[in-house]
C-alpha cells in the first residue's frame, strides 16, 4: 500500500486501501472493506467487512460502518453519526443481506445523525446534525429534524430580480431567465378593481406552449415534496393560483428556487429540467399546464439517470 499512513494502534485487515489515505488510533477495518484514495478516517471509527468507502471521504470519530453501506466520493460523515443496517435487530439472527445504504457524492452527515438502513442520502444533499433520517434524501437537499424534512436546496442561483427587466409589474407581462437553461419566469397582466382581480395570459404567447393536458396539486402538507422527475419531450407550465411553493428547477449544472406566491407568475419548465415543489401553504393550490398527453415513458424519475442524460447532451451541444 503506497503512501498510506494507519496508526500503530489502529486494527486494518484490508489490503484494498487508496494512495494517501490515513487511519488514525484505535480504528478498526475489517478484511471485506474497500477504502479510496485520500480517505480521512479518524480515531476510535469501525468499517466492516462489506462496506465500500470512495475517493477523498472523511469519516470522524466515533462513526461505525456496518455491512451494506456505501459511501461515495467526497462525503463528510461527521462525528458519532450512528448508521443501521437492519431493521429487524435478533441477536445472532442475521439476514440473507443486509439493507443497502448509500451517500452519493458530495452529501455531508452532520454530527450526531442517525441514518436508517436502505436509504439513499443523494449527491451534495446536508443532513443536519442530529437529524433522524428514516427516508431517501433528494439530490442536493438539505433536511433535518427528527424525523428529517426537507428546509431547502444547496447551491441554487440566485432567485431572479424582476425589477431588472420591469420596474412595474403590474403594469404588463414580463418574462425573465432564472440562469437554468430554458427556465424562465413569467409574471402575466392583471387587473384589479373594486369588482375583485383579474390576471390573463395566452398559450403560446405568454405560455410557450399549446397544452394537451392540465391537472392540479393542492391539499399537499407542507412537509411533503412534490415533482423530483423531469420530461423527455413533454413542457410544463406552473401557476400557484392560490397560496405558495418553491419550484427548484436544474438543468444538471445549475439549480435556482423560484417561489410562486400569485396568481399572476407562473414558471415554464422545458424538456429535461428536473423539478422540485416543496414549502406549500396549507392553502396552496397548484395548477401545471403539459404539453403533452400522460405517457409514463416520459418521465425520468431517477437523478442519476437524469445526469446522465444531461452530460450526454451538453457534450453534443
Amino acid at each position: 500500500m503506497n503512501n498510506v499512513k494507519i496508526h500503530e494502534t489502529a486494527d486494518v485487515q484490508t489490503t484494498q486501501i487508496g494512495a494517501g489515505t490515513t487511519i488514525w488510533q484505535s480504528a478498526v477495518v475489517l478484511a471485506g472493506a474497500r477504502i479510496g484514495a485520500d480517505v480521512n478516517l479518524c480515531a476510535h471509527t469501525f468499517v466492516e467487512n462489506d462496506v465500500v468507502i470512495g475517493d477523498r471521504v472523511t469519516v470522524k470519530s466515533g462513526v461505525y460502518l456496518w455491512d451494506g453501506i456505501c459511501v461515495e466520493d467526497d462525503v463528510f460523515i461527521g462525528p458519532n453519526v450512528t448508521f443501521t443496517n437492519d431493521k429487524f435487530p435478533r441477536s445472532k439472527v442475521y439476514p440473507d443481506r443486509f439493507l443497502q445504504t448509500h451517500i452519493e457524492t458530495g452529501a455531508s452527515v452532520g454530527g450526531g445523525a442517525v441514518i436508517l438502513p436502505g436509504v439513499i442520502i443523494g449527491r451534495h444533499a446536508m443532513v443536519g446534525a442530529g437529524a433522524v433520517v428514516t427516508k431517501s434524501v433528494p439530490p442536493y437537499a438539505i433536511v433535518y429534524g427528527s424525523p428529517a424534512r426537507i428546509a431547502g436546496y444547496v447551491e441554487n442561483a440566485s432567485a431572479p430580480n424582476e425589477k431588472t427587466t420591469n420596474s412595474n409589474p403590474d403594469s404588463g407581462p414580463s418574462i425573465v431567465s432564472v440562469g437554468v437553461k430554458g427556465v424562465t419566469l413569467h409574471r402575466f397582466k392583471s387587473v384589479q378593481d373594486m369588482r375583485g382581480a383579474l390576471t390573463v395570459g395566452e398559450f403560446l404567447k405568454d405560455i410557450p406552449f399549446e397544452p394537451k393536458r392540465y391537472f392540479l396539486v393542492f391539499d399537499v402538507p407542507s412537509e411533503k415534496t412534490r415533482g423530483e422527475h423531469a420530461h423527455h419531450h413533454c413542457e410544463q407550465f406552473l401557476i400557484c393560483v392560490k397560496g405558495s411553493c418553491a419550484v427548484v428547477a436544474d438543468d444538471g449544472e445549475s439549480r435556482c428556487e423560484v417561489l410562486l406566491d400569485s396568481p399572476d407568475k407562473g414558471i415554464y419548465l422545458p424538456p429535461m429540467t428536473w423539478g422540485i415543489q416543496y414549502k406549500y401553504s396549507s392553502d396552496a393550490v397548484l395548477l401545471v399546464f403539459a404539453s403533452h398527453p400522460y405517457e409514463a415513458d416520459d418521465y425520468i424519475r431517477d437523478y442519476s439517470e437524469f445526469m446522465k442524460l444531461a452530460r450526454r447532451e451538453a457534450s453534443q451541444r
